[in-house]
């Protein structure tokens, strides 16, 4: 089966040739999209195995793409940008992308690299299994996977990222400022908000009762601490 790839370019000339010659050179599946919100569109509806990405579009630019993308999947990643600097490279690459080419480049090149990177990814084989555990959930982190039992808890990839920082500071009170950095990066925008929203988010899907988590705890104008799963109630009746 031919892999999918997606492309994400405001130049529709550049999409044409690009998609023509990936198709006819390297038996590739081409998807095309114009600006960001219709290729977000298509990759959440189509599942590619790799998206080759434009940084600098009108309205949405190729940061804010690749960093929704991010949060939807590990798909594999090839920013294509005018700028060669490193502090853009550097960016892209604390967003997870999986290669940077800069503008002009050949078709040829392109397609090594699409290629070099999806065999990379074929090639991601755990040696050993990397096993979390928390109460009566269990994170594996080579497969990128949660369960509590033999039930697998679905997890988007920001959750499983948060799920993991947080289980690997087990016992420790962790500030909300802290999670931002470690989840989303240094680049992105984030504020405390967002850490707030996913660990209701969190809450919801793993806790027996989101109302009394016994899992994730609030340290109170803090930030969080992973519990160990056991109920306790102070005097006002609130879980610590």
């Amino acid at each position: 089966m031919s892999d999918k790839i997606l492309l994400i370019d405001d130049d529709p000339t550049l999409l044409r040739f690009l998609g023509e010659f990936l198709i006819n050179n390297n038996d590739m599946n081409v998807l095309a999209a114009t600006n960001g919100p219709d290729g977000l569109k298509l990759a959440y509806r189509e599942h590619p195995n790799l998206v080759v990405l434009d940084v600098m579009m009108p309205g949405m630019d190729g940061w804010e793409v690749c960093a929704r993308l991010r949060e939807m999947s590990d798909i594999p990643i090839i920013l294509l940008t005018a700028k060669s600097t490193e502090a853009d490279k550097l960016r892209g690459f604390r967003l997870g992308v999986d290669d940077y080419v800069t503008k002009p480049f050949s078709f040829a090149e392109m397609a090594a690299r699409i290629e070099a990177v999806l065999a990379r990814v074929r090639a991601r084989i755990p040696v050993e299994r990397n096993l979390l555990v928390f109460g009566d959930v269990i994170i594996d982190v080579d497969k990128r996977q949660a369960k509590r039992g033999n039930e697998v808890i679905p997890l988007t990839p920001t959750e499983f990222r948060l799920l993991e920082y947080m289980a690997r500071r087990q016992g420790h009170a962790i500030p909300e400022a802290e999670l931002v950095q470690e989840v989303w990066g240094t680049y992105r925008e984030e504020d405390t908000a967002a850490v707030r929203r996913y660990i209701f988010l969190l809450r919801q899907k793993i806790e027996q009762d989101p109302a009394h988590p016994r899992l994730i705890l609030t340290v109170r104008g803090f930030g969080y601490r992973m519990g160990t799963g056991t109920l306790k109630l102070p005097e006002d009746g609130e879980p610590r």
